[in-house]
């Protein structure tokens, strides 16, 4: 078991619920702009790192 790849794939999928709450919440205006924005750019951050995680590690047999 890669333990960097799994951690990359739990990062990814916690970007991507993230972004979702952020958009849905910017969709219906239900919580303040600034708490959107933050929850957005640390949901692109944990995507972006997961991916990077999950690309660049090596598969190890």
């Amino acid at each position: 078991m890669n333990v960097k790849r799994t951690f990359g794939t739990i990062l990814t999928i916690l970007g991507i619920i993230g972004l979702i709450y952020a958009g849905y919440g910017f969709m219906n205006k239900s919580i303040q702009t600034r708490e959107l924005a933050v929850v957005g750019i640390i949901s692109i951050i944990f995507f972006v790192s997961g991916i990077g995680l999950v690309k660049n590690t090596k598969d190890e047999a």
